[in-house]
């Protein structure tokens, strides 16, 4: 009686020695993954990205530049399709590049600090430092956290897994699932090379624009009515690039469809649909326009990356750029997020 006593203390002492380390293992390589990624003074890294949401699955390659503290340069390009967009911080703010579009549109934020994106390691790193229900497991070449994302789409994709590599401590994917865990968004690093640092010139917008067109700046208004603003981006010298386009569709359980309306102006289609309901809001969608020179266009609020597109967004207001499509959301009954949830919904379809 007395040894299986003490064959029973052994076992329960092991077990509890095994949890402990355990435990100790985590936070150790958390503490060092944390370190890597966060405390390095520059980085560039080349990605593929996925994105099953929304219809046929899409595949993105992504390009990073970070200086610190503040310089970012990120390039996302369709794949097979010669048609990217950049988003950069510098010295001057914030700016949104679409070059086949002839587009630049400046904020004044502090983006990534909002907004952020899952390709930026150093977001990552956040991540990991702020879920204090952060999950590790480990594998014979990888670790695998299992944490909250807090960035653009928290609400409708809560969940992301990152994977992180044991010899060189760097992640190697992330994947991003809904409030069921169906994986929707996929990034895959290829390379990423740590304490690169790039001149502050090599983060200029100009080296982006005609600069035989580039005196002066245009300004653009402020959302008040939603209307205003997507009637100045009929500008002289920009040109329809689609003139036909299909109607696209909030799919959104919530969304009450009340009124759809199309509007010929310039020999341009508009469609204006209206939802009414405790969660009101109006889209306007129109064919994209091509500007005949790159002018940087002041924006209000801040730049959000949906995933397919970077728009741009405010406490009431939404707009962004998709397969020749131009859309803006107007509501003062929705939240940033529920804008972002209707925005990424959007597709061709009819309401029923």
């Amino acid at each position: 009686m007395g040894n299986r006593i003490v064959k029973w203390l052994v076992l329960l002492c092991t077990i509890l020695l095994l949890s402990a380390c355990g435990a100790a293992s985590q936070e150790k390589v958390l503490k060092k993954v944390n370190g890597k990624w966060a405390e390095t003074n520059g980085y560039e890294l080349n990605a593929t990205m996925e994105i099953k949401s929304g219809g046929e699955p899409r595949n993105y390659d992504v390009t990073v530049w970070h200086t610190k503290p503040d310089f970012y340069r990120v390039e996302v390009m369709e794949s097979g399709k010669d048609v990217s967009q950049m988003i950069v911080r510098n010295a001057d703010g914030v700016f949104v590049v679409t070059p086949t579009l002839n587009k630049m549109y400046k904020f004044q934020s502090d983006w990534p600090k909002k907004n952020s994106q899952a390709y930026l390691i150093g977001a990552l790193a956040e991540d990991l430092a702020e879920d204090k229900n952060l999950v590790m497991k480990e594998e014979e070449k990888a670790y695998i956290f299992e944490a909250a994302t807090r960035n653009s789409y928290k609400n409708s994709m809560p969940h992301q897994v990152i994977t992180v590599d044991k010899k060189t401590l760097l992640p190697t994917s992330v994947v991003i699932m809904n409030d069921v865990k169906e994986e929707q968004i996929r990034i895959n690093f290829k390379k990423i090379k740590l304490g690169v640092q790039h001149a502050a010139k090599e983060y200029a917008v100009e080296q982006f624009t005609d600069k035989d067109n580039t005196k002066g700046e245009q300004a653009t208004p402020t959302d008040k009515e939603g209307q205003e603003e997507q009637d100045d981006k009929e500008a002289v010298g920009a040109e329809v690039e689609y003139q036909e386009f299909q109607t696209h569709y909030p799919v959104l359980s919530w969304a009450q469809l009340a009124n759809e309306k199309v509007v010929q102006e310039g020999g341009m289609e508009r469609v204006i649909l209206t939802f009414d309901g405790e969660k009101a809001f109006t889209v306007m969608q129109q064919p994209v326009t091509k500007e005949s020179a790159m002018l940087p266009v002041a924006s209000p609020g801040d730049p959000v990356d949906l995933g397919f597109t970077i728009g741009a967004i405010t406490d009431t207001s939404i707009s962004w750029e998709k397969d020749g499509v131009e859309f803006f959301v107007a509501s003062s009954k929705l939240t940033r997020e529920e804008m972002i949830e209707v925005a990424t919904s959007m597709t061709i379809s009819s309401m029923k």
